[in-house]
């Protein structure tokens, strides 16, 4: 097993493993843990009470941003019609449909979000696995795919950011929560918006403490354990 280096033996110093920390505690502290020479990601990780193996212990969804994740979002829309135009003036990218079916079957994947019509997806769908494995693929879970009156406001949320969540097959769900050069305020209220999304998604078969542990983390650093009860109690502003 690969060891890891002084400068993150270093920073694992700093964290206490015995420890539950309050959400703006353990923010500060991912800072302090920082030693690479970009600026990195803060991460939660989150350790859910549910058997991945049940349908019923499913859990999917996207939560919105309210500051972002630091990197502008560029945004495509399968659409067709009327709603090409309504998507081009809600700031849209890039809009199309069999043409941008096309571009994408070429190789081309240069977009963060993709939003679709209901009516475009049968041609869309063709682009399974493609979009799918990266995790681009509109689906009504994560709100990508809209009626175009709602186009405006889906494309909005995108610009905003979204963090999408899906646990993994150890029951542990992965999430961005924006760069380390935020405001520690900032990384609260997006902190906040996930945790709330999350609670609010609990699926119908789970039981008992929905949610077994939580953690925090830099891109290259230590994990630093939350404290549940006040991270729980997190509200988006």
């Amino acid at each position: 097993m690969a060891r890891h280096g002084k400068k993150y033996q270093e920073a694992a110093k700093l964290v206490d493993r015995d420890k539950l920390y309050e959400p703006e505690e353990a923010i500060a502290l991912a800072k302090k843990t920082s030693y690479a020479n970009f600026d990195e990601t803060l991460e939660l990780h989150l350790h859910m009470n549910l058997d991945p193996r049940h349908a019923d212990q499913q859990i999917r969804g996207v939560a919105t941003l309210p500051h972002g994740l630091g990197k502008g979002v560029r945004v495509l829309v399968f659409t067709q019609g009327e709603a090409l135009r309504a998507a081009e003036e809600a700031g849209a990218d890039y809009v199309g449909a069999d043409d941008m079916v096309k571009k994408i079957e070429e190789g081309w994947l240069d977009f963060d979000v993709a939003i679709a019509t209901p009516d475009i997806m049968g041609k869309v769908s063709k682009l399974g696995k493609i979009l799918g494995r990266r995790g681009l693929m509109p689906n009504p879970k994560s709100g990508t795919i809209v009626p175009p009156q709602d186009l405006p406001r889906a494309i909005g949320d995108a610009r905003k950011g979204r963090a999408e969540f899906r646990m993994d097959r150890t029951a542990i769900i992965h999430l961005s929560m924006g760069k380390l050069s935020f405001e520690d305020v900032k990384l609260l209220e997006n902190m906040a918006s996930v945790v709330e999304t999350i609670v609010k998604a609990r699926p119908s078969g789970a039981k008992g403490q929905f949610i077994k542990s939580a953690s925090l983390s830099t891109s290259m650093g230590p994990g630093i354990k939350l404290d549940l009860k006040p991270t729980l109690e997190l509200r988006a502003p």
